[in-house]
């Protein structure tokens, strides 16, 4: 290769680059005006791309090509500008889809044509309305990113405002130090925004949003409506009160409606996997369970392959971050082995998630075992689903089925998909989905397949449990194009 040719290519790489890049600028002020004015959600397979940088615009962008091939800003950038101007109302807006969608199957159409068609459902929406009060009971891993989730969705009209936290108040100084850990983030990195502390209101202002700090030790001591909130949504993540006696106590206070648990429930409260059994949801159900983690990581793919399978049988077992009940030094401890130092060592342990996730697909009744090892890592766990099917398969079949529905299905925030021979863990931090499925992992033969799920323990969950207030709420956005 000559220097001549090294430099043209040179040129020509860098040159498309900054054009790209002067592209995801003019996006941005565009993506800001629709989210403001219309409720206009616009993203990329699935990643909003409000109030996101230009590097990451195009890394969103660029991670479509694992799944669904190339795409570039150049591709979206002229449907952005089309739907801009077609009047739609509150939704969700997939830019990239409409453009994947158009390469594969707009032959001989026209672009705008194609676009209105995409988004109609979308046209002359009405808003969400009233915003709807919530209330976080408990400020731990899933209260903080909760929190976090709250607010960065607060900019727009309707939809959910995280109006008070509850805790108990531990020592001189606790307004501060719970304003620092909901700034500053081990895992998940530092706050998208400002936060300050008003300490003669007992409050944290984070991003403009006036959040009341109440301190208390007892549900039931807490007048909610002496604060300005009513028909409150209160989300219960202590973990501490799980059956309809003790989550029922939230209810007599004045301004609570609805309570949200974020554990599984004991008893006949419905547990509830967003995607997959939260159309069972009615107004009658003044509580509800989020399930677990796993629960959520697990069910909505074994769903989808019992419904193309078939499931006879199978063993769940979940390879899980360390958390917050286990010790960090050998110590006492009352469940077996969790009382051995949770960072040195793999330590075997139950899980409730197989048999839980016949609470939201009854069909699995009786069929799943599952076990649990708890592992040296503080954050993103993994599911080996070891299925005996009804029908045999080849890994491409199921590679493919679950590619397809990672991008084609009402599915598609639960079921994300990845054929990097390269990812590990630490990559699925921040992801939002509840599982994301490793083609590569898979393995098959015959009837019996071996198929491996990732899913970030916190902020996946939390997304899950974001999307079922959502619904509570009447603010889950309509999403475009609508798929199956």
């Amino acid at each position: 290769m000559s220097v001549d040719t090294i430099k043209a290519l040179q040129a020509d790489h860098f040159g498309r680059w900054k054009n790209r890049e002067a592209i995801a600028e003019s996006m941005i002020p565009q993506i800001g005006d629709l989210h403001r004015e219309n409720n206009v959600i616009i993203s990329v397979f699935g990643r909003a791309l409000v109030n996101r940088s230009v590097i990451q615009i195009l890394k969103y962008h660029r991670r479509v090509r694992m799944i669904a091939g190339d795409l570039s800003v150049v591709d979206t950038f002229p449907i952005l500008e089309m739907v801009k101007d077609l009047g739609l109302g509150a939704c969700q807006v997939d830019i990239g889809k409409i453009a994947i969608d158009f390469r594969e199957h707009g032959a001989g159409q026209d672009l705008r044509a194609f676009v209105e068609k995409a988004v109609a459902p979308g046209v002359g929406l009405k808003s969400l309305g009233e915003p709807r009060d919530v209330v976080l009971f408990g400020f731990g891993r899933i209260g903080r990113i909760l929190a976090r989730l709250l607010i960065e969705k607060a900019g727009n009209e309707g939809g959910l405002r995280l109006r008070a936290i509850v805790v108990r108040k531990t020592t001189d100084g606790d307004l501060q130090k719970r304003a620092s850990l909901l700034r500053r983030d081990s895992i998940h990195g530092p706050f998208e925004g400002t936060i300050s502390v008003d300490e003669e209101n007992e409050a944290i202002i984070a991003n403009g949003n006036f959040i009341k700090v109440i301190y208390a030790s007892n549900p039931e001591d807490v007048d909610y409506a002496a604060y300005g909130i009513k028909d409150a949504l209160l989300i219960d993540n202590t973990g501490k009160l799980k059956d309809s006696e003790g989550l029922g106590r939230h209810l007599k206070c004045a301004g609570v409606a609805r309570v949200v648990l974020t554990a599984p429930a004991k008893g006949d409260i419905k547990n509830i996997v967003y995607g997959v059994n939260s159309d069972t949801i009615s107004d009658a159900d003044t509580i509800l369970s989020a399930a677990s983690c796993t629960t959520n990581a697990i069910t909505p793919v074994l769903k989808v392959m019992n419904d193309e399978f078939g499931i006879s049988s199978g063993h769940v077992e979940t390879v899980h971050s360390f958390t917050n009940d286990q010790n960090l030094i050998d110590n006492y401890h009352k469940a077996d082995r969790r009382g051995r130092s949770a960072v040195l060592n793999m330590v075997i342990t139950e899980t409730g998630a197989a048999k839980a996730v016949a609470k939201a697909l009854p069909e699995l009744l009786g069929k799943l075992t599952g076990s649990s090892i708890r592992v040296p890592t503080p954050n993103v766990s993994m599911a080996i689903l070891s299925l005996n099917l009804d029908k045999a398969a080849t890994k491409e079949e199921i590679n493919e089925f679950l590619r397809n529905v990672s991008l084609h299905s009402s599915l598609g925030e639960q079921i994300d998909y990845t054929n990097s021979t390269e990812v590990v863990s630490t990559d699925f931090i921040g992801s939002r989905c509840a599982g994301a499925f490793d083609a590569q992992a898979t393995i098959v033969n015959g009837n019996r397949a071996n198929l491996y799920v990732w899913y970030d323990n916190e902020m996946g969950y939390s997304c899950q449990v974001m999307r079922i207030a959502e619904q509570i709420a009447g603010a889950h956005y309509l999403s475009l194009p609508v798929e199956g």
